[in-house]
């Protein structure tokens, strides 16, 4: 499994609604991008975060825009007059993250769209599987793009790498986050669902997905004698949450009994 790599070659405009101050780009490839800067706010975990999970999202069947690494020039700063802009695109010089920009795209509105208990499963499913925490009402994260929906903004998913200790145990927790989802009133095939997903997600496809991982994003963790080590410990972290009984879809399922 390959990420295209791009280098951007103008910095377009920043999207203020994010917390982290993600902005869209233009590269080498003539494409637009949303670049997530690895400068920004959680550093590199949250860029493995989006990475991981856009990834094992479409290992799923899930809609996630295409996400590319991106090669971020500090030169770049030169042209911008905002100071917290040219701070943090000195802070990401290198090997950035971002997903293909979609023209034109809205914010989904699930109450307006009515998505099909099938998709709405899954997402819930996925959701709960990667710890998302950041798919509610007030803000879903879901694009609405040619009559599709997309997910997008991962960063703040698989939150147990802010804290290694007892990773293991941390795989088995239920997430009863998965309460606040968006989705979760439609998602009435979580059960069938799980069946599908959890067969998509075999040990070689999260071994691929955790392989590309940049050695440089992997730095800081003392528990760790080397990088290899680390992506190690992703994989079996994802592994053992999709072991059975798997408490984040009991989760969800008593978490929609008491929502309908």
């Amino acid at each position: 499994m390959l990420l295209r790599t791009v280098a951007a070659t103008r910095y377009v405009t920043p999207l203020r609604e994010g917390g982290s101050l993600p902005a869209i780009v233009e590269a080498d490839d003539d494409g637009m991008y949303v670049l997530k800067f690895r400068g920004a706010g959680q550093g590199p975990k949250a860029l493995i975060a989006e990475l991981l999970a856009g990834e094992l999202a479409r290992a799923a069947g899930l809609p996630v825009p295409e996400i590319v690494f991106v090669e971020l020039d500090p030169e770049l700063a030169r042209t911008e007059p905002d100071s917290e802009i040219q701070s943090l695109i000195g802070a990401s010089a290198g090997l950035n993250l971002a997903l293909d920009y979609l023209p034109g795209a809205v914010t989904f509105d699930a109450l307006a769209e009515q998505p099909s208990a099938d998709l709405a499963s899954a997402v819930v499913w996925y959701d709960a599987f990667v710890t998302n925490v950041d798919r509610t009402p007030r803000n879903t994260n879901m694009l609405l793009w040619h009559r599709r929906l997309w997910l997008i903004d991962h960063g703040a998913a698989l939150y147990f790498h802010y804290n290694w200790d007892s990773y293991l145990e941390q795989s088995k927790t239920p997430f009863p986050r998965i309460r606040d989802h968006a989705l979760l009133g439609f998602a009435s095939k979580l059960m069938d669902i799980d069946a599908d997903l959890s067969r998509r997600l075999t040990p070689t496809i999260i071994a691929a997905i955790v392989a590309l991982i940049p050695d440089d994003w992997l730095q800081g963790d003392a528990m760790f004698a080397n990088r290899n080590e680390q992506r190690i410990a992703y994989e079996r972290y994802l592994l053992a949450r999709l072991e059975p009984p798997r408490t984040f879809v009991e989760e969800a399922i008593r978490a929609r009994s008491a929502h309908v």
